[in-house]
């Protein structure tokens, strides 16, 4: 993160903001608790040829890829997010990927951006994030100012096309009493993951150490605590690995899309 800006910086303070400051460079962090009570998303661009599989892809998987927000081929822009949105150099840090393998992390995409490029933008568990603090429950990696661990599990996503692989999970440890508050509030935010896919015994999901993630950063999970895992909008790079499309750009893990959206029109009353 540069010195010209933090996350609670009020110059942040909305998805306009928060985009400005990421293009100019003065923002370079992760983007939770960035502008709180505007939307982020994950993101995925993929070419022309293989968007309509994609697109089924969401569709058949709404858990870990709500689709938000999609963009015409070669089109930058997603104008049903943001009126000012490129996505090209509105994100802190990207992942390009060829053959399913990664071969950079820019922190824009001129250089690589093609007339046949769409972008998906997806459901982010920041937007529940926001609902499960202002009802007093504590978010580990925000109370350490990192990037929420990130998991790959052995949950199959349902396959479209080429489009195949496994689920990733975001973990947030919990106490029993607020895993169950947690339930209730994220079951209003289908649009955004939703409820967790899983509790506790991570090993029934395949995942062998809790201080291992395979995307983000480790967090402590006390003795009073167990394990919440919602489905995560990182799976995309996960389903990337998996099909290896000749080419295929993702967010960095943490950098989200913030846009002009508002959480709580994502909200299930």
């Amino acid at each position: 993160m540069t010195a010209a800006a933090s996350r609670d910086d009020s110059a942040l303070a909305n998805g306009l903001a928060a985009r400005l400051a990421i293009r100019s460079g003065a923002y370079d962090g992760p983007t939770s608790g960035l502008a709180r009570g505007y939307v982020q998303g994950n993101l995925a661009i993929l070419p022309k040829a293989l968007a309509g599989d994609f697109l089924r892809f969401c569709q058949l998987n709404p858990k870990p890829c709500p689709l938000i927000g999609m963009s015409a081929p070669g089109d930058w822009r997603v104008p049903e997010l943001g009126a000012d949105l490129d996505i090209r150099t509105d994100i802190c840090r990207y992942r390009v990927w060829r053959d399913g393998a990664l071969v950079g992390e820019p922190t824009d995409l001129n250089e690589v951006w093609r007339d046949d490029l769409v972008s998906f933008v997806l459901g982010c568990s920041f937007s529940f994030e926001e609902a499960l603090m202002a009802d007093g429950l504590e978010i580990r990696h925000i109370t350490l100012d990192c990037t929420v661990p990130m998991f790959r599990t052995n949950i199959a996503t349902a396959a479209a096309g080429p489009f195949h692989g496994p689920m990733v999970v975001s973990m947030r440890p919990m106490k029993p009493a607020d895993a169950i508050r947690a339930i209730q509030i994220t079951t209003r935010f289908p649009a955004v993951h939703g409820a967790p896919v899983h509790i506790g015994k991570p090993e029934l999901i395949g995942i062998q150490d809790l201080g291992k993630p395979d995307y983000g950063d480790a967090v402590p999970v006390r003795d009073d605590e167990i394990p919440v895992f919602w489905a995560c909008g990182v799976t995309p790079q996960s389903v990337i690995a998996t099909m290896r499309p000749e080419f295929s750009i993702t967010h960095y893990p943490g950098c989200m899309l913030v846009t002009d959206r508002r959480n709580t029109e994502f909200a299930v009353l």
